[in-house]
């Protein structure tokens, strides 16, 4: 007979750790990354609630998504990602922003499964969590089971390049699942580079566009916020609208950065609040974003993004190795990834 569990106040997902390379390993399982934003479910007695990655709920936001997970059979909380997939078959982030809902499918991607009427199944080994997953999803176009591959990370990798997929990520298939924590049984490999930023102010339009020219971008250097440049394109005319609301709400007289940086006659300068999402062409040598693209604002991240210099896990270490590596705990969740105190000899490295 199961022992029923009592559930957490905060239903808080387990995180995945940047890493630099894919890799092959009978032990480890790889499914797509997707292009969209963590959701919980909690479903009881057929009623659901969701949770964004923060622990806010946006039930109301994503009414027909909730609708669909009432047909779980069980008492569940499932782990998963909301995407939009647009004309070309591919998640697109962008397209979850309200002004683009219209021109996309919504789909919830189930990925694991932490407890199952009332019994805990965290302490389960992954492929056995996803197996109870699956036999309990309702066969509803807005749901999916987040397939995986076992062993071939690189050729699967590979296959995610050429489907333009934002990259995959690389499971122990015996891992347990640590809610609210970023080890080395879940790694994430990235294609193409992407940066979570803070906006720290915006400047005066300029030619035809209405509302601002760019963006001011920050990232949290220890006990300070370091500039790392401006980004001025990926904004629709709605969007730009739709920020500008926000910002000048945001308003204050005075830069929150400890140096003069560039445009700032022409800055009006904001409160550090608003997380946005960018894709760049590489770091420059002072530490700044080349060809920063917007791609839109994450609600579900919280605001204390980090240096981009901070340490992610090197592809190096061998999946042996990287099981004993563990995460600074004093290190805030959000951005690139955390610093890693590793156990091993491979030290941690960008």
């Amino acid at each position: 007979m199961n022992r029923k569990s009592t559930l957490p106040k905060r239903l808080q997902p387990m995180l995945t750790t940047l890493t630099d390379a894919p890799f092959d390993d009978p032990d480890w399982v790889f499914e797509d990354k997707y292009d969209g934003f963590r959701m919980v479910s909690e479903i009881r007695r057929s009623k659901v609630a969701l949770y964004s990655r923060n622990g806010k709920i946006i039930s109301h936001s994503y009414i027909e998504v909730a609708k669909a997970l009432e047909d779980v059979k069980s008492d569940a909380v499932i782990d998963g990602e909301l995407v939009a997939i647009g004309e070309d078959g591919v998640s697109h982030f962008q397209l979850l922003q309200n002004a683009l809902r219209h021109e996309a499918k919504l789909l919830y991607c189930a990925f694991d499964l932490m407890f199952l009427d009332g019994e805990d199944l965290r302490k389960l080994p992954l492929l056995e969590r996803k197996t109870r997953l699956k036999a309990i999803l309702p066969r509803n176009k807005l749901i999916a089971f987040s397939n995986h591959r076992k062993g071939s990370g690189k050729k699967f990798f590979a296959e995610a390049e050429r489907k333009r997929l934002e990259g995959i990520i690389a499971k122990r298939a015996d891992s347990p699942y640590a809610s609210g924590s970023r080890t080395a049984d879940w790694l994430k490999v990235k294609i193409g580079q992407r940066q979570e930023v803070v906006i720290a102010g915006f400047t005066a339009p300029r030619r035809t566009r209405p509302f601002f020219g760019a963006l001011a971008l920050a990232v949290r250097d220890d006990d300070a916020w370091r500039y790392i440049g401006h980004v001025g394109t990926g904004f629709s005319h709605q969007t730009l609208e739709e920020l500008h609301g926000k910002l000048t709400r945001l308003k204050v007289t005075k830069s929150r950065f400890p140096d003069k940086v560039k445009d700032e006659h022409a800055t009006t300068w904001v409160r550090p609040s608003l997380v946005a999402e960018v894709t760049f062409a590489e770091w420059t040598k002072n530490g700044e974003l080349r060809q920063p693209v917007y791609l839109g604002l994450r609600s579900d991240k919280r605001r204390r993004t980090w240096c981009a210099n901070g340490r992610r896990l090197g592809h190096s270490a061998p999946p042996s190795e990287r099981r004993n590596q563990t995460m600074d705990p004093t290190f805030p969740i959000g951005g690139l990834g955390p610093r890693l105190t590793a156990r091993t000899n491979n030290a941690a490295r960008r």
